[in-house]
């Protein structure tokens, strides 16, 4: 395998997060650009349709006047005389006329006078005397026509508009004869307060749908102001906002048409759109990554765990193959007679003990690791003296000890410890994986102490040695599944990697927990914590340590 080949497989995590990480960045940033330029448009869109309903009410007012104007207004020569308005001829305002206060004809005459008709469109009717605001209005109105009357000369028939005053703005239109001179005028004097409060409501509200769903009509506030810049009309009650945009409404300068929204502006609503939909790719994106994270490490963790197991399965058989191969050779010396002298023959029976012990050793080990991960493992709790249970498992591993000239003291409290509900055999299991770890990776050091006490509500069961030690990032993952450092004398020792994990299984199912204290070149101290739960139980004797020589007894 190339160097290449090996830093992917070691830093996969980080390769991936590599490969994942460039293109999202990258596609956040053009997202983030994007939505910047689409807020910006927004914002002029939002304004510019604004601006064009305000257009488009103010286009439907101009069609309401000149159309009805236009219509009413367009009188033929043959039914005005010297006299006014022939009615036999045109009948002039039978039809509907909406938004006029009053119309009225103008003919002139070769002297240079006036005659006036007025017809009220309320009524439907020639008045005899109109108010001298009204003749004022229209004499003024229709002045420049006059004019053009005196001169002969030949004008269009277009419809006009003249604001004489606030409260008077008149439409008129010439009425020509056959050779287009001007004998007369018809006008129409608007009526401001019925535009106001009726015909600009009803061609505002009828407009609006247009333009804006129903969905988005609330958002939105249409006023009308008059010079005053007070409210004469308003879609819903305002809230202080300012407008968006307004224009001044044709026919009426004095009123002014204005938009604005209720809740967002157009620029606000741009910002928060801007602000949901990359706060919602930043949230995809982070869940992408997440899972993209989780992938890699699940990936990177069977990785791992597939070379432990291999390690495993590469150690585990080495420690079959070694105790096997001995037991066979020393077998084999006594099957065949080699050996004469009984002090060798209990030598070599002491081996094949010692190897024996250890394959057993080995195999409970592996089965006790089968049956918890598979949940097949049942604890009978019993009462048990930690101290006996101590001494007791010592004694089993004293052989082991000795052949290897180890020194083992235990430091007891002053004060006798309880009895506490264990099942004895897994305690036992879990002292020798502790005391096979120390022994292992003591180095050059040959003493390992074990230390008994009480720490609040649990019994404590220190085993410290003097060896390598453990870095502090190794601290934690010892106690993992066929986790091994990397460091120092543990290359030159076999091991399956399950000793300590087998520690903390059996610790948690007794409501305990194990921690470790290390220092790399200082040793460790791995300490059992067991739970009391009747201080009442008291040991019915004394342990004693017996007369081992690997064995010293102190408090």
């Amino acid at each position: 395998m190339t160097k290449f080949q090996s830093f992917i497989r070691n830093h996969i995590l980080l390769v991936g997060l590599a490969i994942v990480l460039v293109p999202l960045a990258s596609l956040l940033l053009f997202q983030y650009w994007s939505l910047s330029k689409l807020e910006e448009t927004s914002t002029v869109a939002d304004v510019v349709w604004r601006k064009n309903y305000l257009n488009d009410v103010a286009k439907e007012i101009r069609f309401f006047y000149h159309n009805n104007t236009e219509q009413t207004l367009s009188i033929p020569a043959t039914s005005i005389s010297a006299k006014g308005l022939r009615p036999e001829i045109y009948p002039f305002g039978k039809c509907s006329v909406e938004g006029a206060r009053r119309l009225f004809i103008a003919t002139f005459d070769s002297k240079g006078g006036t005659e006036f008709s007025f017809y009220d469109p309320y009524n439907r009717t020639f008045i005899p005397h109109a108010s001298d605001q009204e003749v004022r209005a229209a004499n003024l109105a229709i002045a420049a026509l006059k004019l053009l009357s005196r001169e002969d000369r030949i004008v269009n028939s277009d419809l006009m508009m003249e604001d004489v005053e606030p409260n008077d703005r008149v439409f008129f239109k010439p009425i020509l004869d056959d050779s287009s001179k001007v004998i007369g005028a018809a006008g129409m004097l608007l009526d401001e307060e019925l535009f106001k409060k009726v015909y600009l409501p009803q061609i505002i509200l009828e407009t609006l749908p247009r333009f804006f769903p129903a969905g988005k009509q609330d958002n939105v506030i249409v006023t009308v102001y008059d010079e005053k810049n007070s409210v004469i009309f308003s879609t819903q009650p305002g809230k202080g906002q300012d407008d968006d945009t307004s224009i001044p409404i044709p026919i009426y300068g004095n009123l002014r048409l204005a938009i604005c929204s209720s809740n967002f502006t157009p620029g606000q609503w741009a910002h928060w759109n801007f602000k949901l939909n990359l706060t919602l790719s930043a949230l995809m994106s982070a869940v992408l990554l997440a899972g993209v994270i989780l992938a890699l490490r699940a990936a990177q963790r069977e990785m791992r765990l597939s070379k432990m197991k291999t390690d495993f399965v590469s150690n585990v058989s080495h420690e079959l193959r070694t105790p096997l191969a001995s037991i066979r050779v020393f077998g084999e010396f006594l099957k065949t007679g080699r050996v004469q002298d009984e002090e060798k023959v209990c030598e070599y029976g002491e081996y094949i003990e010692t190897e024996s012990r250890r394959l057993t050793q080995l195999v409970n080990k592996i089965l006790d690791f089968s049956r918890i991960e598979s949940g097949r493992k049942i604890y009978d709790f019993q009462r048990a003296c930690i101290s006996g249970l101590v001494y007791a498992t010592l004694k089993t591993f004293e052989v082991q000890l000795k052949q290897r000239g180890f020194t083992v003291s235990v430091k007891e409290p002053a004060q006798p410890l309880p009895a506490i509900y264990v099942e004895s055999a897994a305690i036992s299991q879990a002292l020798i994986n502790l005391l096979d770890n120390a022994i292992k990776y003591s180095g050059e050091a040959r003493e390992v102490e074990i230390w008994l006490g009480r720490e609040n509500n649990f019994i404590t069961i220190a085993v410290r040695d003097y060896g390598i030690g453990l870095e502090r990032e190794d601290q934690q993952k010892v106690f993992e599944k066929f986790y091994r450092v990397s460091t120092g004398l543990v290359h030159e020792t076999r091991g399956s990697g399950l000793g300590l994990s087998l520690v903390k299984e059996i610790v948690e199912a007794h409501h305990g927990r194990v921690s470790v204290e290390s220092e790399p070149g200082c040793g460790s101290a791995f300490k059992i914590y067991l739970p009391v739960k009747d201080e009442a139980m008291e040991c019915e004797e004394k342990p004693s340590a017996g007369s081992s020589s690997i064995l010293q007894a102190g408090d």
